[in-house]
Parts: C-alpha cells; sequence; structure tokens
C-alpha cells in the first residue's frame, strides 16, 4: 500500500489505554527485577504514574508525576528505576537523569502495561547520561488532515503545536533507547552527537511525519555521530510519506557522520535507507538489514574513508555505495526471495524477537524455523509492529521447530513475543 493511503488507517484506538495483559498489575516488580532489567546493589525503585504528584515520595500508592520523575527534580541515583504506570501523559518533558557505567538509571514501563506519552517531545537534555528508557509509546493526536499541509520546507510553522517530535537527544552519553513504540510524531528518533556511545534498540518507528508541497518530512531516525560508536540496532521502521527516510543518517559538510553500527533493522514501504552526507565518512557499519521496497545508500555528497556493508537483503531496492576509499561489499541480495525469513532476538529482552518474512511467492502461509528462539511447549504471541498493543497475528503453543505464518503480500515484518 502506498505511504500516503494508509492515512485514513492511522489508528487512533491505538492511542486508547489498551494493556498487555488481562489486569492492571497490583505488585512491585521487584521480585523479577532481574528479569526486566539489570539489578544493581542498593538501587530503588520508584513509580510515576498520571495521577501521581511530584511532591510525593513515589512509592507505589504514592507515586510521582512523569515530569518532576525525569526532570531531576527528585534525588534518583545510578542504578535506580523508575517504573512507569499505564495511561497516558500530557505534560512536557524533558529527561535530566545521570547514572553512571555499569549503574544506569532505569526508565521502564511498568510491566504488562501500556505508558503512552501523548502530544509531547521526549527532550534528553543535560546532564544526562547512562539512562535506559524502555517500553514506552510516544505518540500524538494528531488527525491525517491536519498532517497535510500548503507549507513547504523542513521546519513549517502551520503544524499544530502538539505535533510532538518523538525522542530527540541532545545528551546521553551511554544512554540507550529499547523497545520503544513511536509513530505518529512529527519525527521518530533525533539522536545527535552529543549521545556519546549511545544505543538504539529493539524500537518500532512508524508512520510519522507530514506531507507538504516539496515532499514528505519526517524520517524514522535522523542521526549525526563524532566520538564514540552509536549502534541501532533491531528496529522495525516505517516511513509514512514518499520523500522521508527509514534511516537518515545525514548532514551538512559540518555534520559529522563517524563511527556507526547500523544492524539488523527491518526497513519497508518504499522509504529509502541513507548514511551519507556533505563531510567525508569514517568507519560505517551496516550489517544484516532487511529492506523491502526501498534503496540503501551508502555515502552521499563527499568522498569518505571506509566502509562494511554486509550481509543486507534490500528487496525491490537498490544497493549504492559510493565515495569511499576502503569498500567492504559482501553478502548483499538485491532481489525478492521467494520464501525466506529472518528471526532476530532481542538483546535486551530475552522474551522477544523481530521477524523478517520474505514471501516472492506470494503463499498464503510461510513455515518460519523458530528453534532458534521458540522450545517446544512454549506460548507465543506473534504482533503486528504497527498494532502491537491490539490482537495477535497468531498465538498459541510451539509444537516443534517452525511456525506457519499466515501471509498477505509479498513481504512483512513481526514481533514475537514467548511465555506471556
Amino acid at each position: 500500500m502506498h505511504p500516503n493511503r494508509r492515512l485514513g488507517l492511522v489508528a487512533v484506538g491505538l492511542l486508547t489505554a489498551t494493556v498487555l495483559g488481562a489486569a492492571r498489575a497490583q505488585s512491585p516488580p521487584e521480585a523479577g527485577w532481574s528479569e526486566l532489567v539489570p539489578k544493581v546493589a542498593g538501587a530503588r525503585g520508584y513509580y510515576v504514574a498520571t495521577d501521581g504528584k511530584s511532591t510525593n515520595p513515589g512509592t507505589l500508592a504514592a507515586p510521582w508525576n512523569l515530569a518532576s520523575a525525569l526532570g531531576g527534580q527528585h534525588k534518583v541515583a545510578p542504578g535506580d528505576v523508575i517504573w512507569v504506570r499505564g495511561g497516558k501523559y500530557q505534560e512536557p518533558l524533558e529527561l535530566k537523569l545521570a547514572g553512571k557505567p555499569g549503574a544506569p538509571v532505569h526508565v521502564r514501563a511498568y510491566p504488562g502495561e501500556r505508558a503512552t506519552i501523548l502530544d509531547n517531545t521526549v527532550f534528553v537534555a543535560p546532564p544526562s547520561q547512562f539512562v535506559w528508557i524502555w517500553d514506552l509509546e510516544i505518540t500524538t493526536t494528531i488527525t491525517p488532515r491536519e498532517r497535510v499541509i500548503k507549507e513547504p520546507g523542513s521546519h513549517p510553522q502551520t503544524l499544530p503545536r502538539r505535533f510532538g517530535d518523538g525522542l530527540i537527544a541532545r545528551a546521553g552519553k551511554g544512554s540507550k533507547y529499547v523497545n520503544l513504540v513511536i509513530h505518529d510524531t512529527r519525527q521518530g528518533i533525533s539522536l545527535w552527537i552529543e549521545g556519546i556511545d549511545s544505543e538504539v534498540h529493539g524500537c518500532l518507528i512508524y508512520d510519522n511525519g507530514w506531507n507538504a508541497p516539496d515532499r514528505g518530512h519526517g524520517h524514522c531516525i535522523y542521526t549525526q555521530n563524532k566520538e564514540g560508536v552509536k549502534t541501532i540496532s533491531n528496529c522495525i521502521m516505517s516511513a509514512m510519506f514518499d520523500g522521508a527516510y527509514t534511516m537518515h543518517a545525514y548532514g551538512s559538510d559540518s555534520a559529522y557522520l563517524d563511527n556507526f553500527l547500523i544492524e539488523d533493522n527491518i526497513a519497508y514501504d518504499k522509504a529509502a535507507f541513507l548514511v551519507g552526507g556533505g563531510r567525508p565518512s569514517h568507519h560505517i557499519r551496516v550489517l544484516r538489514n532487511s529492506l523491502h521496497g526501498g534503496s540503501m545508500w551508502i555515502g552521499y555528497g563527499a568522498d569518505s574513508d571506509d566502509c562494511e556493508v554486509r550481509d543486507n537483503i534490500i528487496a525491490k531496492g537498490k544497493l549504492t555505495i559510493s565515495r569511499f576509499r576502503s569498500i567492504v561489499d559482501e553478502g548483499n541480495r538485491q532481489t525478492l526471495p521467494d520464501h525466506k525469513a529472518i528471526v532476530i532476538p532481542n538483546k535486551y529482552d530475552p522474551n522477544r524477537a523481530h521477524l523478517a518474512v520474505y514471501n516472492g511467492a506470494k503463499a498464503p502461509k510461510v513455515t518460519i524455523d523458530v528453534s532458534t528462539f521458540l522450545k517446544a511447549g512454549e506460548r507465543f504471541r506473534l504482533l503486528n509492529p504497527r498494532d502491537v498493543f491490539g490482537e495477535p497475528v497468531l498465538s498459541g503453543t510451539c509444537q516443534g521447530p517452525t511456525i506457519a505464518v499466515p501471509m498477505h503480500g509479498e513481504f512483512a515484518p513481526f514481533v514475537l513475543l514467548k511465555g506471556r
């Protein structure tokens, strides 16, 4: 389906407080803390809720509000966890939390609950560092009509003010953004050079941006980097409008595009996947990404140093590697497989994997070997990444090394959960 025609299908229902699980959890998750976040000796858990107050102690019974919890108004130490209860949070959010190596501060949705940040940008500001943000949903109430404007350019004044920008990181050394769901925002994730050694992993980023007379705007991930290694991995990305990008590691001749590891992502629905800009790039690694319908461009307007591009699938698109002095181009495929499924386990959640399923033969079902992730007898749910809070596409008990996945076309991404 053409991205623009999906406007009428953007599910306002996704903004309802659907909960993952039958009932709102009533007990603190500390008993299984080590399975949810890495436990640090002496670390404490605090709680946030939609009816919380900055004057509360941050307990389960008397939680904080989200703005004060993220904004550094409370004493949150390295290794502490801020559990965000389910509901809709409609307050300006500036994150100013600081962990340390081996003891990051965690901000995570409460287990089994849908915590939605609505009509506001999450802005990671100094002195933030070593913060892990997990499992939150970031979205807006913008209607399809409001996202089509007559003003060209990347910084229009006619978009509604509540059209938030997803997540913007202007700080955050050593920080990680894990399993976020960011959709229908102005832009997905903006990850700038101040986020040294930061990582985006397992995020679902789709249907962001707006349409203007010059082109579609609003990329899934817009990023630049200079120091350390910036890692973008295991995300599922789809842009809304023609002209926007899934991966947009790009900048002018004054921007830095060095030291990227971009691996195991899934990008689909025609948008391009770009790493390159107006300044020479150094140490670019693009590995095992699964594309459908969009081209991959490595290199752009400047003569650059070195890149390694391996084992990517670019189906219904083209791979272009240009203007690098040293190029490793191995194992890349630019044809549509008749039957191929790629299972990508989540690095931080052992109960989660992403799937990319190619179905050039257009079979109604594709048999997928899931033995590296699921064992016989384990329960599983297969979810549409555009409706991860909704009903599963398929659920049941794994009977053996394979599951049969229903298909409606030549490609589909999925989120696979086990034991839930």
